[in-house]
C-alpha cells in the first residue's frame, strides 16, 4: 500500500510525505510538554475570541483523486483492532465501571467539548488519570525540565546544524525565520523540542499563549479543582526521556521538513484532528505509515518511533494503570494514538483481565 500510494504521488502522499507526518506526529504526542515549559513564564494575554484554525482534510481529496488508493488505506484502517472510538468503558470483578478517553494534546474548542457521556463521566468519576500529573502546574513541569537539560539540550558542544549540510542548515534557518524563531537562539535545543515550537499551526500557538489549557491539561486542573484524586501514568521525564532516545538525524530531518509545509501545516492538523473527532483513530497510524519515506535508514527511523514512542508507553501505561482501575469509578485520559492497535492499551488492558467496550 505504502508503494502504491508513493507511486501514484497524489493528494496524499505528495503533501504528507512531503511533509514528514510520521515525525510530525511523534512531535505532536507530546507537544505539549514543551509548551508547558515555554509558557510557564508567560504572562498571558487573554483572547477575546479564540482563534480558528481553517484547514483542509488531506484525505477528502485523496479519496476523491484516487479511490484505489484510498480504498487500501481504508482497508487498513477497518482492519486495525480497536481502531472506532476515543471513549471506552472498563469493567471487572463488578466494581464500579470505569473509564478511558482518548486525547489529543490540543487546545481546539471541538476537541474540548468531548463526547457527552465521557463528560458525564468525568463529572462522576473519584480519581482521574492522565498521563503525567505534572502539567497540572505548569512551573513543576517547566522545573522538571530544567532539571534534566540533557534531555532538551546539547550538552556536549554539539548544536543542531552539526547534522546538517549547508543547505538543510540554510533552509533551517529560514523556516525559523518565518516562525519568528532565530537559528543562534535555539541551535543547542534538541530538534524534538525545537520542532515543538513549530508544528502546531499558528492558530494553536496563540491560544496557548492567551491562556488556553490543552485538553489533558485542563482535565487535570479541573480534577484538582473538584477536589478528585489526580494521579499519572508516566513522568515528564519519562515522556521526555523517550523523546530524546529517537535516532536524531531523522529528527532534524523531520525538523526540516515540516518548517517546509508553510500554511500546508494546518491542513495536517487539521487531518488528523476530523480524524480524532469522528473516533476514527484506526486511520491514524496507517497514514502515517504510508506518508514514511521508503530508504531503509527511513523505515527504521519509523519503526524506531512507533517502538518507543508508542507502543513502549502503551505497555506503561497499561501496567500502571491496571492497579488504580482495580477499585473502579475511575476516568483515565491518555493521547488517542495510544488506543488502538494489537498492543494499544485498550487490548493491553483486555489481557488484564478487564472489560474494555466502546461507548457510542
Amino acid at each position: 500500500m505504502t508503494v502504491l500510494l508513493r507511486r501514484q504521488r497524489q493528494a496524499l502522499a505528495d503533501r504528507l510525505a512531503d511533509a514528514g507526518l510520521w515525525g510530525l506526529a511523534a512531535v505532536h504526542v507530546l507537544v505539549a510538554l514543551s509548551f508547558l515549559f515555554v509558557l510557564a513564564g508567560l504572562s498571558p494575554a487573554r483572547a477575546e475570541e479564540p482563534p480558528v484554525c481553517g484547514g483542509v482534510n488531506l484525505l477528502e481529496k485523496f479519496e476523491k483523486d484516487d479511490p484505489a488508493g484510498y480504498a487500501k488505506l481504508r482497508a487498513e484502517a477497518d482492519g486495525m483492532p480497536n481502531g472506532k472510538g476515543i471513549f471506552w468503558k472498563i469493567e471487572k470483578d463488578g466494581q464500579p465501571a470505569s473509564w478511558l478517553l482518548g486525547t489529543m494534546h490540543v487546545t481546539d474548542p471541538r476537541v474540548l467539548a468531548m463526547p457527552e457521556a465521557a463528560r458525564t463521566a468525568f463529572a462522576a468519576a473519584a480519581t482521574i488519570v492522565v498521563e503525567s500529573d505534572e502539567i497540572a502546574d505548569e512551573k513543576k513541569a517547566g522545573a522538571a525540565m530544567l532539571a534534566r537539560p540533557d534531555l532538551t539540550m546539547f550538552t556536549d558542544g554539539r548544536s543542531i546544524t552539526d547534522f546538517l549540510d549547508k543547505e538543510g542548515a540554510e533552509k533551517l534557518a529560514e523556516g525559523l525565520k518565518s516562525r519568528g524563531l532565530s537559528l543562534a537562539a535555539v541551535g543547542r535545543m534538541k530538534p524534538w523540542m525545537i520542532a515543538s515550537f513549530v508544528a502546531l499551526p499558528a492558530c494553536e500557538i496563540a491560544r496557548k499563549t492567551a491562556g488556553a489549557a490543552f485538553l489533558d491539561q485542563r482535565l487535570a486542573k479541573d480534577a484538582l479543582a473538584e477536589g478528585k484524586t489526580l494521579k499519572g501514568l508516566e513522568t515528564l521525564v519519562e515522556q521526555i526521556s523517550a523523546l530524546d532516545s529517537l535516532p536524531l538525524e531523522p529528527q532534524v530531518q523531520g525538523l526540516v521538513q515540516t518548517l517546509e509545509l508553510g500554511d500546508t501545516l494546518k491542513d495536517v492538523i487539521e487531518t488528523m484532528s476530523q480524524l480524532y473527532l469522528s473516533g476514527d483513530t484506526g486511520m491514524i497510524m496507517p497514514m502515517m505509515r504510508a506518508a514514511a519515506p521508503e530508504t531503509d535508514a527511513d523505515i527504521q527511523a519509523y519503526a524506531d518511533f512507533e517502538q518507543r514512542i508508542i507502543i513502549d508507553r502503551n505497555h506503561t501505561m497499561a501496567e500502571r494503570a491496571a492497579p488504580i482501575l482495580a477499585g473502579g469509578n475511575v476516568f483515565i485520559a491518555v493521547g488517542a494514538l495510544h488506543l488502538a492497535g494489537p498492543e494499544g492499551v485498550v487490548e493491553l488492558l483486555r489481557k488484564q483481565g478487564f472489560s474494555v467496550t466502546v461507548v457510542p
